[in-house]
């Protein structure tokens, strides 16, 4: 299948999954949202949201019509069992509503929907009520985030959902709090700090609900902090247990014995930098077992060597770890990257359900990690079962089935020299949720195809405290941007092609039953429905629909924003609706490129029915007209500029100074922006916006040079 080409970009700047010290970030989103099309709004009773009980949580597979949870079940599968839309007929699907966000950066989130209504967040953690039938807002809850912070988070200021349990909404807050909204009102009903807000964690994953108990991880390995997760009580939100992912400094004790027995795996000072881990995305309970399954993270820095001396497993880096729920005890691990040298975590979206092994049922954990293999692990053991490459993988040849241990290829432990390995760091899959159909036997997981990263360990690094901390050199990244399509690096692939996949993985097969290929990555999250259908969103703006069993392209529309989120449908009335967020940014959407068009358009939540309205695709700014600015040509200033770029700015504002479409295109900047340049960056008189003051890292000199090299890119604009 082909569909429209795209320029092509270099993979070694879209792959790179973290922000350097110091991006600025977008506006404040101060525009209130609006309703474009909506049917008559439902009664105020059908509106009052009734309680979530742990029976309902457990039995939601059961539930066809509602929405409970991230991944829809407890096994987050993401499959729901409607079928009033079908591969016959998902052709007649039109709009039943459309509700304007009023935010301008990536929208990642998963909607719920319980009793007719439906719980969404966006960018800075807002979150949003609406009527599930017309779109009508009900409430919504801004929590007020210092936008100056959010150069913590890696990939964005996302939020990618929230939970729902008894009468609140819980979500993560990204600098840091878990609260309780009042699921009627939204207001707040108890808000705790979960972690030490003085450090750079982030939170941008969904809370999930386990056993009466609220989780909710964190992010910020690159920024050196110790990953945890955190069971918190709904009612109070006081802690009832914490996992640490990665040991700390052993003279003030251990926590637990597993974190004795992770520290025996470490080497060096670890601690001084945090060790990372940090899980901040996929975690699933199960019910039956009474296990909680965690993601966990890279480590701080990427760098063996410089983390721990080259030496160990490093655990619980780059695992899943089943969780005791009433303690938050390991009971078994499975490291899918020991030693992990790659930032190839182990947070992507799990799956529990059964496949048949050996022709027998057989309860089991499924992920398709960064790191280029699909594990399949038995649930109650976590026993390797399968372990196969879903996607170009260079780093290692394959994984003994016997030690559940990777074949390393030579060059995985790099040293001072660039080595270039695939996955990149982005993996060949990232956070975009996977869903499984049981009609089919297949799972749907967007995934990254080929393409090379240059890894090399920084000779020169050191530790920053608050600082991007990854021992691995960027340094060659600016040259590898320019160079030719045909050039290949160690045979495997040109550095610019990493295209997208959507990839139907047969887990008993252990191969692809089928595959669909887009010319750009990145693309969104999948849903499978008893229609025989599969749903994703991709970067080019397109909301597609494939035949679940063969992949053939059903339906196709143009929302002109591309799009990250995963689908969701649900059934009210009688009539199944499907939703899907649309709103451009993560670190696509910052670094680039641009694959829509579109620029800082405004995000959507979307909903389709049969029969539905017409569909008219958002429209982004148009980018201002350029006037003439006199600049500095002298290429020492020139040339010191890019670099300072590079270094502070790009992986915000974008490769080449060109936005990826989420942020401001600093090139188009009115003349007045570059007069007080000195003022935004160095004194922070643009802190309100999300840019944070940093006169502490770079010079006067420093910024008057990152000026002039916009101002040229400028006057080539204008050529």
């Amino acid at each position: 299948m082909i569909f429209t080409s795209f320029r092509r970009y270099s993979l070694l700047l879209l792959s790179v999954t973290l922000v350097v010290s110091g991006c600025s970030q977008d506006s404040a989103d101060t525009t209130q949202p609006t309703l474009s099309t909506a049917a008559p709004s439902a009664s105020v009773s059908d509106r009052v949201p009734a309680n979530v009980t742990d029976d309902a949580l457990i039995n939601a597979s059961n539930d066809a019509g509602e929405w409970l949870s991230y991944g829809r079940d407890y096994g987050e599968t993401r499959y729901s069992p409607l079928n009033q839309i079908t591969f016959s007929n998902v052709s007649e699907l039109g709009v039943a509503w459309t509700y304007n966000t009023g935010t301008f950066r990536g929208l990642e989130a998963t909607p719920l929907v319980h009793n007719g209504i439906m719980y969404a967040s966006g960018p800075w953690s807002v979150v949003f009520a609406v009527d599930a039938r017309t779109g009508e807002e009900l409430w919504r809850y801004d929590p007020q985030v210092d936008r100056s912070t959010g150069w913590k988070a890696c990939c964005d200021v996302v939020n990618r959902g929230v939970a729902i349990y008894g009468n609140k909404i819980f979500v993560g807050i990204i600098d840091g709090r878990l609260e309780a909204l009042d699921a009627a009102t939204g207001e707040v009903v108890w808000s705790e700090v979960t972690v030490d807000q003085s450090k750079p964690y982030t939170i941008t994953g969904a809370p999930r609900v386990a056993d009466g108990k609220v989780l909710i991880g964190n992010g910020g390995a690159e920024l050196g902090t110790r990953g945890y997760l955190t069971a918190y009580n709904p009612d109070n939100g006081e802690i009832e247990w914490r996992f640490w992912v990665v040991p700390g400094n052993p003279a003030d004790g251990f926590e637990n014995a597993d974190m004795e027995t992770a520290a025996a795996t470490w080497a060096g000072d670890w601690w001084t930098e945090g060790g990372g881990g940090n899980p901040w995305d996929s975690v699933i309970y199960d019910p039956e077992l009474r296990l909680v399954y965690v993601g966990t993270g890279n480590g701080s820095p990427w760098s063996h060597e410089h983390r721990s001396d080259g030496f160990g497993d490093n655990l619980y880096l780059s695992s899943i770890v089943a969780l005791d729920v009433d303690d938050g005890s390991v009971v078994w691990h499975y490291q899918t990257t020991p030693g992990d040298n790659f930032d190839y975590t182990a947070v992507q979206p799990m799956m529990v359900t059964e496949i048949a092994i050996n022709g027998l049922p057989r309860k089991v954990v499924m992920q398709a990690p960064k790191n280029g293999f699909f594990y399949v692990l038995d649930a109650e053991t976590g026993d390797l079962i399968y372990a196969d490459p879903y996607a170009e993988v260079t780093w290692a040849t394959g994984v003994d089935l016997e030690s559940g241990r990777p074949i390393e290829t030579p060059q995985a432990r790099y040293d001072n020299a660039v080595t270039f390995l695939t996955p990149g760091p982005s993996g060949a899959h990232n956070w975009h949720p996977m869903s499984f159909s049981p009609e089919t036997g297949l799972l749907y997981v967007p995934t990254m195809q080929g393409g090379a990263f240059p890894f090399s360990v920084d000779a020169d690094y050191q530790y920053e405290p608050a600082g991007w901390n990854i021992g691995v050199s960027l340094g060659t990244l600016t040259d590898l941007s320019v160079r030719p399509d045909d050039q290949y690096a160690s045979g495997t692939g040109p550095v610019y092609d990493s295209p997208g996949v959507l990839l139907a993985w047969d887990p008993v097969a252990r191969a692809p039953r089928w595959t669909r290929e887009y010319d750009f990555t990145l693309n969104g999250g999948t849903l499978a429905t008893a229609g025989n259908l599969v749903f994703q969103g991709a970067a080019d703006g397109f909301l597609r629909a494939f035949t679940a069993d063969f992949g053939e392209l059903v339906w196709e529309v143009d929302l002109g924003v591309g799009i990250m989120a995963a689908p969701m449908t649900y059934e009210l009335d009688g009539v199944q609706y499907v939703s899907v967020l649309v709103g451009w940014g993560g670190s696509a959407g910052l670094i680039g490129p641009n694959f829509s068009g579109a620029y800082k358009p405004e995000g959507r939540l979307w909903t389709f029915r049969l029969n539905g309205g017409n569909i008219i695709p958002v429209q982004g700014q148009p980018l201002p007209e350029l006037t003439e600015i006199s600049y500095n040509d002298d290429p020492a200033v020139i040339g010191h500029g890019e670099d300072m770029y590079v270094t502070h700015c790009m992986l915000c504002h974008g490769a080449g100074g060109a936005s990826g479409g989420a942020m401001v295109d600093l090139r188009y900047a009115v003349p007045a922006t570059y007069d007080i340049i000195q003022n935004i960056v160095r004194e922070g008189a643009f802190g309100g916006r999300g840019m944070p003051n940093l006169g502490h890292i770079v010079s006067e000199d420093d910024v008057d040079a990152v000026k002039n090299w916009l101002l040229s890119l400028r006057a080539g604009l204008m050529e």
